[in-house]
C-alpha cells in the first residue's frame, strides 16, 4: 500500500513536471503572439497552423546548437547555474495541492519563501561565473531587486497567512468560497501583481537584462542549451507567481477549469505589461518598493493582526 502512493505522488509530480514544461513553451509562443499585435504585426506563424509548433522548433534549435563557454569562466558554476535555476523554478511547484492522492503541503508559503530566496543564488553566481562586465553588473541589479521585492511579497503573503490562520494552499481555497481576497485588499492586490513583476525580472523591472545598456545583463555569456534553461526558468517562474496569485487572490479552485483561464489571464497581464510599459529608472524601482510597497504591506499586516484579535477576543 505504502509503495503504490509513494508510486502515485512519483507520477503525479512527474506529469505536472511535463505540463508545466509544455506550459513554458506555449507560454513564449503566446507572448510573442501578443507583442506582434500589439505592434501592428504578425507574431510567429510559419510552423504549423498559425505557428503553433514555433515553440519546439525553437527548443530544437536552440539545444542543437553548440555549447560555447568564454575561457575565462568559472566554468563549474557557469554549466551548473542554468541546471540549478531551471531545478528550483520547477521545484517549487511542488507546493501546489493534489487532488490525485490528496498530497498538499501544510507549510506550502514557507517553503515558497525558501526557494525563492535561494533562486537568488543561481543569477547571482550565473553572473559571476560568466567572468564578463556586463553579466556581473546584471546579475547585480538583479539581486538586489529580487531581495527589495522579496519582502513586501512576504508582507503580503503574511498579511493573508494571518487572516485565514494556516499556511496551507487547501485553506486559501476554503476561506475564498464566498469572496476573494483580492476585493477585501484590492490595494494589496495591486502591490503584490508589480512585485511579482519585480521578482520575476520582468518589464518595467527587467534591469538584470537591460538591453540598453547591459547587452543582455546576466546570461549574456551563455547560448544554446545554458541560454534555453535560463530562459525556461524564467517562464517557468511567470507561470508560478500567476498560479500563487490565483489561488491566493482570485479563490484558488483549483478543481475546475475557471482556475487555469483565471491563470492565463494573469500570465497575459504579464506580457501585456512588457508590450505597454517602458523600463523604470533603477532608483525609482528601488524607492517604490521601500517608500510604496513596504509601508502598504505593513499598514494590511497592521490591520489584519487587528481584525484577528478584535475577532479572537
Amino acid at each position: 500500500m505504502y509503495l503504490s502512493d509513494l508510486f502515485l505522488g512519483f507520477i503525479s509530480y512527474l506529469i505536472l513536471m511535463i505540463c508545466v514544461l509544455v506550459s513554458v513553451a506555449f507560454l513564449t509562443l503566446l507572448e510573442r503572439k501578443i507583442l506582434g499585435y500589439i505592434q501592428i504585426r504578425k507574431g510567429p506563424n510559419k510552423l504549423g497552423y498559425m505557428g503553433i509548433l514555433q515553440p519546439f522548433s525553437d527548443a530544437i534549435k536552440l539545444f542543437c546548437k553548440e555549447m560555447t563557454y568564454p575561457i575565462m569562466s568559472n566554468y563549474l558554476l557557469y554549466f551548473i547555474c542554468p541546471i540549478l535555476s531551471l531545478f528550483l523554478s520547477l521545484s517549487i511547484w511542488l507546493m501546489f495541492p493534489f487532488v490525485s492522492n490528496l498530497i498538499t503541503m501544510n507549510l506550502g508559503i514557507l517553503y515558497f519563501f525558501c526557494l525563492s530566496s535561494i533562486s537568488v543564488y543561481s543569477i547571482m553566481l550565473a553572473g559571476w561565473s560568466s567572468n564578463s562586465n556586463y553579466a556581473l553588473l546584471g546579475s547585480l541589479r538583479s539581486v538586489a531587486q529580487t531581495i527589495s521585492y522579496e519582502v513586501s511579497l512576504a508582507m503580503i503573503l503574511l498579511s493573508l497567512v494571518i487572516l485565514i490562520e494556516s499556511f496551507n494552499m487547501i485553506n486559501f481555497y476554503m476561506y475564498q468560497e464566498k469572496i476573494w481576497f483580492m476585493f477585501l485588499a484590492l490595494p494589496l492586490f495591486f502591490c503584490w501583481f508589480s512585485s511579482c513583476l519585480a521578482e520575476t525580472n520582468r518589464t518595467p523591472f527587467d534591469f538584470a537584462e537591460g538591453e540598453s545598456e547591459l547587452v543582455s545583463g546576466f546570461n549574456v555569456e551563455y547560448s544554446s542549451g545554458g541560454f534555453a534553461l535560463i530562459f525556461m526558468a524564467e517562464y517557468g517562474s511567470i507561470l508560478f507567481m500567476s498560479m500563487l496569485s490565483v489561488m491566493v487572490f482570485m479563490g484558488g479552485d483549483f478543481f475546475t477549469m475557471i482556475f487555469y483561464f483565471k491563470l492565463v489571464i494573469i500570465s497575459f497581464l504579464f506580457v501585456w505589461v512588457r508590450g505597454t510599459f517602458p523600463r523604470f529608472r533603477y532608483d525609482k524601482l528601488m524607492y517604490l518598493t521601500w517608500k510604496v510597497y513596504l509601508p502598504v504591506s505593513l499598514n494590511f499586516m497592521m490591520f489584519f493582526i487587528g481584525i484577528f484579535m478584535f475577532l479572537w477576543d
